[in-house]
């Protein structure tokens, strides 16, 4: 091939159904997930405007209790695994290959795979509706409430297993992204000339790999539990209760830090490029970042201070509690210093970052307050900490998603959003935010237990509850706002430049939407903040816009069925625990196919011929 045409270039412009399917594109893989997890944000978001209008004043009749639980428990399970983990997964897979010189990451099909079984996976929890068995026993899942003595139907059935399903996904992109980061960076990246976002990304999928495990033990002996009598966590057959509290948080506190950590790092790269200089305290944000993480393992229990466990062990965690607000204390001292005498430019990603450092800073202070037992006591099952933990997720993780969508939807998709209505989007978010959730705080020192469907009049929690009910549809518009703005930028978007912000990184070096290949020659790094060292070395304030080439002689992997093959016997394999059979051995038909479709794909997929469908270019 010596030439080419601009289509031929960006083969997204023309693919077909059959090609997304198929795919092993990091790129379309990232936008795939995006698409998906955005799907379920709003769906989440639909189940929170329910729940809201139901709390809007007192006795509230609009949904009944057993509909409140379902909303209740999918609205978490939602934002938390189908929300805001595979929106960071969005970025994971389309811009660490960029951000760290790689035409690919290490695992192309095994990242396809995970895909699959995240989409799978939401696509059978939110099914459960349509049976009109969604999971109703809390986003936690405390035992023994959600054993089959409490919780007789399919709903916690689907619970169990969709999350089994979402397990396998994580742990599939946490080990391709960790061998992608540690193995495939350009020349001359050394850890320490890593970006922040790949930092952050790399901890994050050491803490995937290490938790992730537990909540799968936990399920399984919950699903044995339910499905074959067993008794793990009821006492009466001797089991303990406590058991799956404590495996469930040593998972969910790490879990925290899966969901905030790409957040630091997206925010830790749109302030130095709005600021117009270099991250204050590089090595600083990287050591903190990994003290949060190895602290995160050691603070599961301040969620359990009210399960009596004694005075050693609400010490223990509470200093630790305490001690995890440190590193965090340095992030945020060191993203004020990369502002602090800065060329400030309040771009649409620049006032989301911003209004993610103050939001994020709320929700801390309350965060240290919980780290106190008897304080905790007090506030442990109110609105208080209802307030908090969406002070650090929704003003924290979602803040800093939105921050990264745009500062770099240019170089995903090659237009721009719109400065003037992404302003509107944020100013309408920050308002709706708080106006949902600070009112919170009140409601529940006032007493306003959590996960109640209703509430008597004459407690003092009408006026909150009416103030958070009309933020939360100001926050649904705000998202209307955003959807607008890239249904504008989809339709007649201003054409991006390779280089719109006069970034830092690698990914601002190549075309926007960036070619299949990614970089025709492979980057030599020679400073932390490379392409600022290249455009200083040239003595220019943008270099010039590259060049499309042919990507005569690149090898890519080929196009393959076998991932979503295999996705789709693994969820086979596990609804066959959800049907009842009349054989003696313990796994019905249904299992069995789901097993061996999925033996059969893993080893088509393991013996397909690495040039069959390959990219040769």
């Amino acid at each position: 091939m010596t030439t080419t045409t601009l289509d031929q270039a960006h083969p997204a412009k023309r693919s077909t159904l059959v090609e997304w399917l198929t795919t092993v594109d990091h790129k379309k893989i990232g936008i795939l997930y995006g698409a998906s997890a955005f799907i379920f944000f709003l769906l989440g978001g639909i189940e929170a405007l329910i729940i809201r209008t139901q709390l809007m004043g007192p006795n509230g009749t609009l949904v009944s209790p057993e509909f409140y639980n379902q909303l209740f428990t999918m609205h978490g399970t939602t934002m938390i695994f189908l929300g805001v983990m595979p929106l960071s997964a969005m970025f994971f897979n389309f811009f660490i290959p960029l951000l760290i010189g790689a035409r690919d990451v290490a695992f192309p099909r095994l990242n396809a795979m995970s895909l699959w079984v995240f989409l799978l996976g939401g696509l059978f929890m939110n099914a459960s509706f349509l049976l009109n068995a969604a999971p109703n026993g809390g986003w936690f899942g405390y035992a023994p409430l959600s054993s089959r003595q409490y919780s007789p139907g399919l709903n916690m059935d689907f619970w169990v297993i969709g999350l089994q399903i979402l397990g396998i996904a994580s742990l599939a992109a946490g080990v391709n992204f960790f061998t992608t980061i540690l193995n495939m960076r350009a020349r001359g990246m050394t850890l320490m000339r890593m970006p922040m976002f790949v930092w952050s990304t790399l901890i994050t999928q050491v803490l995937v790999l290490l938790s992730f495990p537990i909540i799968t033990v936990a399920l399984i002996m919950l699903m044995v539990d339910r499905t074959f009598g067993a008794s793990f966590f009821s006492v009466g057959g001797g089991g303990d209760p406590l058991l799956w509290q404590h495996l469930f948080w040593l998972f969910g506190h790490p879990e925290v830090y899966i969901l905030i950590l790409p957040a630091f790092g997206i925010v830790s790269e749109i302030l130095p490029v709005f600021s117009r200089k270099p991250l204050f305290g590089y090595s600083a944000m990287v050591f903190s970042m990994a003290f949060i993480a190895f602290l995160g393992f050691g603070v599961w229990s301040h969620h359990m201070f009210a399960t009596g466990m004694g005075p050693l062990a609400d010490t223990f965690f509470s200093l630790a509690t305490m001690l995890i607000a440190v590193p965090t204390g340095v992030k945020i001292f060191n993203w004020i210093g990369t502002t602090w005498g800065g060329s400030l430019q309040l771009r649409t990603p620049m006032l989301f970052a911003l209004g993610f450092i103050a939001m994020f800073i709320i929700g801390g202070l309350s965060g240290v307050m919980h780290s106190v037992a008897p304080a905790d006591l007090q506030q442990t099952d109110t609105y208080f900490v209802v307030a908090h933990f969406h002070y650090v997720l929704f003003g924290g993780s979602i803040f800093a998603l939105t921050a990264g969508a745009y500062y770099w939807w240019p170089k995903m998709f090659g237009t721009m959003l719109s400065e003037s209505i992404g302003k509107v989007h944020f100013w309408l978010m920050l308002a709706g935010f708080n106006l949902t959730f600070f009112p919170m705080h009140f409601a529940g020192l006032l007493g306003m237990p959590r996960r109640i469907y209703a509430y008597p009049a004459g407690l003092g929690f009408e006026v909150y509850n009416m103030m958070a009910t009309a933020g939360a549809f100001l926050l649904a518009i705000s998202i209307l706002v955003f959807m607008y703005n890239m249904w504008v930028s989809a339709r007649r978007g201003e054409p991006a430049p390779a280089d719109p912000w006069g970034g830092a990184t690698l990914e601002w070096s190549i075309p926007s939407p960036p070619q299949e290949w990614n970089f025709t020659d492979e980057p030599i790094v020679t400073d932390r903040d490379d392409l600022w060292a290249q455009k200083r070395a040239a003595g220019v304030r943008t270099l010039p816009e590259p060049a499309l080439s042919d990507g005569k002689g690149i090898h890519l992997p080929g196009p393959s069925w076998w991932p979503l093959i295999v996705a789709i016997g693994i969820l086979i394999f596990f609804i066959g625990f959800m049907v009842p059979h009349t054989y003696a051995f313990p796994f019905g038909p249904i299992t069995i196919a789901g097993f061996l479709l999925t033996t059969v794909g893993i080893f088509k997929w393991a013996y397909e011929p690495p040039d069959a469908n390959a990219t040769h270019h």
